[in-house]
This record gives structure tokens, C-alpha cells and sequence, in this order.
């Protein structure tokens, strides 16, 4: 079992207090608006766009995911830029950059137009997620890393709660300024994107000794407890460039990670494209017909209970230590359920075992970023952070293209959902065989105690 994590003091819960209340929820808003404009193009193609540009499955999967190519190109150097150069800085120029370009997409005449745009959009938008996770990361002590990152990760599923709805209203105002109804969607939601990115460079606070709104005795234990965490870890010596390159780069507990990420996150990206067609091909299937709101209501509830099984798991994660199993656990029901969505005789029983899946993905991802952040430090982490987030975004380009593909080549979407449910799978292998091998030749990394009842003595060997 895991060592057990001291008692915490009154300056420790008070800077953390202050950390999840003023400083996560505007990340995480940060990230709502984020995952709303790269997934934008899920509610517009089957209302209206797919139509008015001609778009087959394959083409609208491809748009879907030559936005991961963009991501990739510029991923790993910017966030050793943000690194270099601090946060605040860097995620205001990411948030003003790709809400100028997803602005663009309201005038958007061909499909050629479309490729572009989503590959720009991929460009602009680059280093933002593993900047916010490395941002984070830099702010907190391991064993409240899982709670934090928790709470940072609600702002995915809640994304779709809000946003699915959100977007069906604003397709619904067909006509606004002359322009169809998925036109004006992105219109609005492209806005949000550049307003929070000029407030971000006054808001945010690169490290704790910059932040007004703690006190001096919590700056000071923040950055002690973060110092003696960073001892003994990959890069904590390291530099910039090829130093923190080669120390990410080479170390093969992260290539694995990436690896296990890429299993998630081809799942992730199968559904948030994708549901909400499938969604609309009920309507053939069951003999049925839903209205835009509808349409946008269903697609919404899978992820409510994500959300709160999300919350639940990272409390648990939390209390108790990370464990393998709350990385592998998930995987494994989420690998199992998604193929079975495919033999349900309902659009109720469908949605429900979606639900399942998704609940299991949101589940589980939070924990993971947990992870690798114990591994790395400095320059290395940013990079080692934003090669696992590079694996991702191969995934997301990979899981859109193929699913769109396949369901052209076969008519229907069983042998892409059966694809998901063998990345799944093979993660939660991935992830036990990981923690084997470190039970095996590891010893105690110092600092890796996560959880306020118990901790862990290695990162992902913490899973008994």
C-alpha cells in the first residue's frame, strides 16, 4: 500500500483553498471555451453544414482531424515556450490567437476552406492543454495534484452539458445577420475565446511568489514543498532546448504514458465528433425525429454523469492515492461497454451505454495527468508533458478520419466503435504493465505522496 501523507497544516489547506477557488475555475474556464471551439464543427455538420459544403463522413472526419496535425506541428515548442516565457503570457496569446481564427469559420464557403481553417485552428491553439496541465502541475504539491486537476477536468464534460444545448440555441437563430443557424454558432462561440484571452495576461500568475492574493507564509511553503518535490526528478537540473528534449524524449515511462493517453483520447474524440451524428441517424434508425434542441439535449446527457462520476473518482483518488486501478479500471469498462452501445434496440438504451463510456473516459483522465507530472520537472516535464499530449492529438486526428472512413467504406459505425474498444483495452494494459515493472525495479520517488489518507510510493506503482 501506499505510505501514508501527513497531516495537513492550516497554511497548506489555506493556500490550496485559494489555489481551487481563485485560480482553477478560470483555467478551467479557460478550457470550456477551448474544447467548445475545436468541437463547434461536431454540432454544425449535421446541422447544416455537412449540406451546405457537400461534406461525405470521410471529408467531415478529416476536417474533424487535420486540426490534430496543426496541433502537433507546434505542440512540444510551445510549451517550452511557455515555459521559458511564463503562463500568463503564453496561454492569453493562445486564447486571443485561435479565437480570432475560429471566428473565420462563420464565412467558410467549401470544404477546402474548411481543411485549412480547422488545420490553422489546430496551429493557433497549440500548447494550450498541457500548458494548463503544466501550469497547474506548477502551482500545487503532488498530493493534491489529482484533486486539482479533478477540478480543472470537470470543464471538459461540462463543456457538452452546456455547450451542445448552447449551440443548438444559437443554430436555432437561422437568419441572424443573414447568416445560416451553424454560422451563427460559431460566430458566438468564438468571441468568448479572445475577451477571456486579454483578461488571462492580468489575471494569471506565472508562480506563487507572484501571486498578491496569497500570503507570505503560503507563497513560502508553496515554493518549498514544490522545491523538494523537484529533487531527485527527471530534469529538475535540466535547462531549456535539447537538455529538457533528451530527458523527455528518452525516457520511456513517458512514451508508454503516451501511449496509454492515446487509448483515451481516441475514444474521446470518437464520441464529441461523432455522437452528434449518430445521434441524428436515429431518426432513420429507429423511425423517430428530433428537433435541433433535441438533438442537442441528447447529446448533452452522457456527459452530466461523466462530470460527477469524474468528481467522485478524483475525490476518491484523492483521499485514498492514485492507484493503477483508477487509470485501468476505467479503460477497461469503457473498452468493454462502447461496442455494446451498437446492439441496443433503442435511442434511450443507446445513449445509456454511451453514457457509460463517457463516464468511464472522464473518469480516469484526470487521474492519469496526475502522472507524469511526478516523472518530470522543469523544462523536461513541458516537454514530456507535451509529448504525451502529442500522442493524444494523433489519436484525435486518427480516431476522426478513421471513423469517418470506415463508416463511408462500411455503412455504419460498428467496426469504428469495435476500434475504440480495442485502444481502450489495450490502455488499461499498457497502464497495469507499467505498474508491474515498477513495483519491480523502482524505488520511492520522493514527493510522490498524493493523497490526504494515503499516497503513493511511485507514481503508477502505486496501484496494488
Amino acid at each position: 500500500m501506499g505510505a501514508v501523507a501527513p497531516a495537513t497544516t492550516p497554511v497548506e489547506r489555506s493556500a490550496i483553498r485559494k489555489i481551487s477557488i481563485r485560480l482553477v475555475p478560470f483555467v478551467a474556464l479557460m478550457f470550456f471555451v477551448n474544447y467548445l471551439d475545436r468541437t463547434a464543427i461536431s454540432f454544425a455538420e449535421p446541422n447544416g453544414m455537412g449540406e451546405d459544403l457537400a461534406l461525405t463522413a470521410a471529408q467531415f472526419g478529416f476536417a474533424s482531424g487535420i486540426f490534430f496535425l496543426g496541433y502537433i506541428v507546434l505542440e512540444v515548442p510551445s510549451n517550452m515556450a511557455l515555459h521559458r516565457f511564463g503562463a500568463r503570457r503564453w496561454l492569453a496569446r493562445i486564447m486571443v490567437t485561435w479565437g480570432i481564427v475560429s471566428l473565420l469559420f462563420t464565412w467558410v464557403d467549401n470544404s477546402g476552406q474548411l481543411y485549412v481553417l480547422r488545420f490553422l485552428l489546430g496551429v493557433a491553439e497549440a500548447g494550450f492543454f498541457p500548458g494548463a496541465i503544466l501550469f497547474l502541475s506548477q502551482w500545487v504539491p503532488g498530493r493534491h495534484r489529482t484533486k486539482v486537476l479533478g477540478l480543472f477536468y470537470l470543464a471538459q464534460p461540462l463543456t457538452t452539458v452546456l455547450g451542445a444545448p448552447l449551440a443548438g440555441w444559437l443554430i436555432g437563430h437561422h437568419g441572424l445577420f443573414g447568416l445560416e443557424g451553424w454560422r451563427v454558432m460559431f460566430l458566438f462561440v468564438s468571441l468568448p475565446a479572445i475577451v477571456l484571452g486579454v483578461v488571462a495576461w492580468f489575471y494569471l500568475s506565472d508562480k506563487p511568489t507572484d501571486a498578491k492574493w496569497l500570503t507570505r507564509e503560503e507563497q513560502e511553503w508553496l515554493t518549498t514543498k514544490l522545491a523538494e518535490e523537484s529533487e531527485g526528478k527527471t530534469g529538475a537540473r535540466t535547462g531549456h532546448g535539447k537538455d529538457a528534449l533528451k530527458a523527455a524524449f528518452g525516457n520511456a515511462r513517458v512514451w508508454v504514458l503516451s501511449l496509454v493517453y492515446f487509448g483515451f483520447v481516441y475514444g474521446l474524440y470518437a464520441l464529441a465528433f461523432f455522437l452528434p451524428t449518430i445521434i441524428s441517424g436515429f431518426q432513420e434508425q429507429f423511425d423517430t425525429t428530433f428537433s435541433v434542441m433535441d438533438k442537442a439535449w441528447i447529446t448533452a446527457i452522457p456527459y452530466l454523469p461523466a462530470a460527477i462520476v469524474l468528481y467522485f473518482w478524483t475525490r476518491h483518488a484523492t483521499k485514498h492515492g492514485t492507484r493503477t486501478w483508477h487509470i485501468a479500471g476505467p479503460a477497461v469498462v469503457g473498452g468493454l461497454s462502447i461496442p455494446l452501445a451498437l446492439y441496443m434496440g433503442s435511442p434511450a438504451a443507446t445513449v445509456a451505454v454511451i453514457t457509460v463510456t463517457a463516464c468511464s473516459i472522464f473518469a480516469a483522465l484526470p487521474v492519469f495527468w496526475s502522472v507524469p507530472s511526478r516523472y518530470l520537472t522543469g523544462a523536461a516535464a513541458a516537454a514530456g508533458i507535451a509529448l504525451i499530449n502529442t500522442m493524444g492529438n494523433i489519436a484525435g486526428f486518427g480516431s476522426s478520419y478513421i471513423t469517418g472512413w470506415v463508416k463511408d467504406w462500411t455503412g455504419s459505425y460498428t467496426a469504428s466503435l469495435y476500434l475504440v474498444g480495442f485502444f481502450m483495452l489495450l490502455s488499461a494494459v499498457l497502464i497495469v504493465s507499467l505498474a508491474a515493472r515498477e513495483r519491480r525495479t523502482a524505488g520511492p520517488v520522493p514527493g510522490a505522496s498524493d493523497g490526504e489518507g494515503g499516497g503513493s510510493r511511485e507514481p503508477v506503482e502505486a496501484a496494488r
